[in-house]
């Protein structure tokens, strides 16, 4: 049984029967049987049904976006800018992906020879809580473009959200087979990346997660994408405009309540301004409003499970036993629900808890660097590499970026994820790309044609 508990109150609000062996078979066969003709409407038939789904999660955004804040919590401002982000990248491959899969003449011996781009199969999404509607179509839209079809496992504690998500490509159109949702526990999800007919496989989640998926997909000779973890830095140097950084980095942690693999999660002052600028970031974070997500006033939600909030409210306490200041907030609260308040450490270290462990919650980390060498130092200490941004001149930021060691660097701007840009990590965030025209290339088989006769 699934079940869907609200995190404002702690209470279940849904119950979903998982999937049976012979339901999980049918839907494997529905995906294999809908690629050959999901294929053949070509890039012009697969796009109007896109366009389509866009169109519907818009048109149903304020019945779509209150799930996400029954079931995660979620701020009822970030679910509806959720949903809107999701129609945006069905858009964006609608109207892209045929030129970003455009065979690509290479010249040889041959009188033509060339790459084209074709689809691979179905694709396996296996996806985590914390923002599915985004993630879906992160996941979908370019595997379908590509002429792939798309099977998508949900997180368990979301099957509300899932069964609206499949929902929403069924009204828009979409032939059957073409996107479906598995609802079943993770730990019959190895069994279906296994099947035959599976052929590749996306996750997205923790480290732990990513490596057991990552073995059963490479047992099997199937091509995976994995976007991990992360602890990522932003490093602040004096030079910066230090109010601009402070508004950026305050909304970067405490996005969906810091519950985000690219929050900026250890702020890497340097020393010279560290005092002015945490200062600045303990007036933004007191400012915030932590409450009942359902208002359109609340900035930071609940945390989405009790056990999360139990691990994050651990790993504030064994940093602040190592020596850290806790500023803001850091206490365990009563009542109902799993809040947990918008909390800061300063003076952390790498060596501590939430130095080196990803904190999944609306806990900013500060860190003191003598120099920009130091601060580069501190922010490639790490065995996450997922994304980071660096706060200064654009042209120290510019010479910055190369150095540090990152699946994705912002200079003088929030991280984000955005269709027409690619995403991911390196180190133990994952490998592989989403989005743009990197993420479009993951799931299709760049077949080389080679025409004769041959030409000296």
């Amino acid at each position: 049984m699934l079940v869907a508990v609200d995190p404002r109150t702690g209470t279940a609000v849904r119950e979903v029967q998982a999937a049976d062996a012979g339901q999980v078979e049918g839907i494997l066969a529905a995906a294999a049987d809908a690629q050959p003709a999901w294929h053949a409407l070509g890039y012009d038939g697969r796009a109007k049904v896109l366009h389509a789904v866009a169109a519907h999660l818009r048109e149903h955004v304020n019945e779509l976006a209150p799930l996400m804040t029954e079931e995660l919590g979620k701020p009822k401002k970030e679910a509806l800018g959720e949903v809107e982000k999701a129609a945006w990248c069905a858009e964006h491959y609608a109207d892209n992906a045929e030129s970003y899969l455009a065979a690509e003449t290479i010249h040889s011996d041959a009188t033509h020879s060339y790459v084209q781009h074709l689809p691979l199969g179905t694709v396996l999404g296996i996806l985590p809580w914390n923002a599915p509607f985004w993630l879906a179509l992160r996941f979908a839209a370019p595997a379908l473009m590509a002429g792939n079809t798309c099977i998508m496992k949900p997180d368990p504690h979301l099957p509300g959200c899932a069964e609206a998500i499949e929902k929403v490509f069924t009204q828009a159109g979409a032939p059957a087979g073409v996107f479906q949702c598995l609802l079943i526990e993770t730990p019959d999800v190895a069994d279906v990346i296994r099947d035959s007919r599976i052929h590749a496989v996306s996750f997205t989640g923790s480290d732990k997660g990513g490596s057991a998926v990552a073995s059963i997909a490479a047992s099997e000779i199937k091509p995976a994408v994995l976007e991990l973890g992360g602890s990522d830095p932003s490093i602040v140097l004096a030079d910066a405009d230090l109010d601009t950084a402070a508004d950026t980095i305050t909304l970067s942690r405490i996005i969906n309540a810091g519950q985000s693999c690219i929050a900026a999660k250890r702020i890497i002052i340097e020393d010279a301004v560290y005092d002015t600028f945490v200062d600045k970031l303990r007036e933004r974070l007191a400012a915030l409003t932590v409450g009942d997500p359902r208002e359109i006033s609340t900035d930071v939600g609940p945390i989405a499970r009790d056990d999360l909030r139990q691990n994050l409210h651990r790993q504030v306490t064994e940093t602040i036993a190592a020596g850290a200041r806790c500023l803001l907030g850091g206490e365990l609260p009563g009542g109902d629900g799993f809040f947990y308040p918008v909390t800061l450490l300063a003076d952390v270290t790498n060596e501590m808890v939430a130095g080196c462990e990803e904190t999944f919650g609306p806990i900013m980390v500060v860190m003191r660097a003598s120099d920009a060498e130091e601060a580069l130092a501190i922010a490639n200490d790490t065995d996450f590499g997922l994304a980071a941004s660096v706060w200064s001149t654009r042209e120290r930021g510019e010479a910055l970026a190369p150095r540090i060691q990152a699946g994705q660097v912002s200079v003088n701007g929030i991280v984000k994820t955005d269709p027409r840009l690619p995403s991911g990590g390196i180190k133990r965030s994952g490998y592989g790309r989403e989005l743009g025209p990197h993420g479009i290339h993951e799931f299709v088989n760049a077949q080389q044609v080679w025409v004769g006769p041959k030409h000296d």
